[in-house]
């Protein structure tokens, strides 16, 4: 499929994000923030546990994971499976949903990895320029 029928089958989308009120902008801020990509992209290797998903996912606490596994799970990307074990088991998933974001996700992060010498060249080129204000 070319770019111009991609483009005129994405406006046919009952959902814009730019628009205020649509529902997409909030799922697209739950994906892009940064609790909510990093974890969709932790989850891409595969299932985890919580305490798993928080040592992958350095930096979020616990509150903050905890949240962005509700909206995640709120907007039908992660699965949540509690096995009646105890101590109680749960584990994190990406449903099918989800293992489509992640993977766009993920080759946007291997982008950015693989261009990282050209932004830190970029940022030691805009701070000396700076300076110098």
């Amino acid at each position: 499929m070319d770019t111009t029928q991609e483009r005129t089958e994405e406006q046919s989308f009952p959902y814009s994000v730019f628009a205020r009120a649509c529902p997409s902008r909030v799922t697209l801020e739950h994906v892009t923030g940064r609790w909510g990509g990093l974890t969709l992209c932790a989850l891409h290797e595969g299932s985890l546990r919580f305490n798993e998903l928080r040592r992958r996912v350095d930096g979020v606490s616990e509150k903050m994971l905890s949240q962005t596994l509700h909206a995640l799970e709120r907007d039908g990307l992660v699965h949540r499976e509690a096995q009646p074990t105890n101590p109680p088991r749960v584990d994190y998933e990406l449903t099918p949903l989800g293992h489509g974001i992640a993977e766009r996700l993920m080759g946007l992060v291997d982008f950015v990895e693989a261009r990282m010498d050209e932004v830190m060249t970029a940022r030691t080129r805009y701070d000396e320029t700076r300076a110098g204000l």
